[in-house]
């Protein structure tokens, strides 16, 4: 079974802002997360998809982003 994480602790595991993962999740950039009742959840799958996604297209000019 999947483990799912909060938004605080996506934000540890990537070293920023809970500000900044609710931010990625209103423009459609990072992991995509799930709402269950009044909390958005992010399976730990999830985030690993979005961490391959990071490694194959590597670093753009002005930092680690996905395209759109």
């Amino acid at each position: 079974m999947d483990r799912y994480l909060t938004t605080s602790e996506v934000a540890q595991r990537y070293r920023t802002a809970e500000s900044t993962v609710r931010y990625w999740r209103h423009v459609g950039y990072g992991p995509k997360g799930m709402k269950i009742g009044r909390r958005v959840l992010y399976s730990e799958a999830e985030l690993t998809r979005f961490e391959q996604r990071l490694a194959e297209q590597g670093p753009s000019p002005d930092g680690w982003a996905l395209g759109a």
